[in-house]
């Protein structure tokens, strides 16, 4: 299987291409990672000091479905987890593509492999924060399958985007709290600097 390598607009992108038999269409996937902020083997457990990354944000383990999964197995899933999609992923953990509430809606099949969406978009652990929220935004996807070595390990969703705008900062100095992905560059109340922000952990909601 052929991969070409692309470098656009910051991202380091590559496509694969290979033909899904089941459902006769290119299974194209499309993985952006953020060349700038590239760092292999990186652990992707929240830094109290920053959020800035898909590993940070991510949902995981994912819920995912072989490609001889029965629809109705599919929507039954849907239901009982509330999400809105799920990977379609081969045994070896690589995405082959996604079912959506839409595509069961929209297309004709009795199985995962028929129904499922083939172009997908991928990102990788370290892509920037800032850079999920433009795919999300601009190509309107709900959300984006997270892989290391090809295989899947973690999903970001915009709901995860979402989440980080009740995202807590607190000041170390005068105990002001400001919310954001990111602390601010100074203390809106005392001045104080960005390195004295300290992440504030959300209690769980009701």
């Amino acid at each position: 299987m052929a991969s070409n390598g692309l470098h656009k607009g910051g991202f380091d992108v590559t496509a694969r291409a290979a033909m899904t038999p089941a459902a006769h269409e290119p299974n194209i996937h499309f993985n952006y990672t953020s060349v700038a902020n590239h760092h292999p083997g990186r652990n992707a457990s929240v830094d109290t000091k920053s959020v800035r990354t898909a590993g940070e944000i991510m949902s995981t383990p994912v819920i995912t479905v072989p490609p001889d999964t029965p629809v109705e197995d599919i929507a039954g899933l849907l239901r009982r987890h509330h999400i809105s999609a799920v990977p379609v992923v081969d045994p070896a953990g690589h995405v082959l593509g996604l079912v959506s509430e839409y595509d069961l809606l929209a297309r004709t099949g009795d199985t995962a492999a028929l129904v499922m969406s083939t172009a997908v978009i991928s990102v990788s652990a370290d892509t920037e924060i800032s850079d999920i929220r433009r795919l999300l935004i601009d190509q309107r996807f709900g959300r984006l399958p997270v892989l290391a070595g090809g295989r899947l390990v973690g999903i970001v969703s915009r709901g995860d985007l979402v989440a980080l705008l009740i995202t807590e900062w607190v000041c170390a100095d005068c105990g002001e709290p400001v919310r954001g992905e990111r602390p601010p560059d100074s203390c809106p109340k005392c001045g104080g600097g960005s390195a004295g922000f300290v992440f504030q952990e959300q209690p769980p909601g009701p």
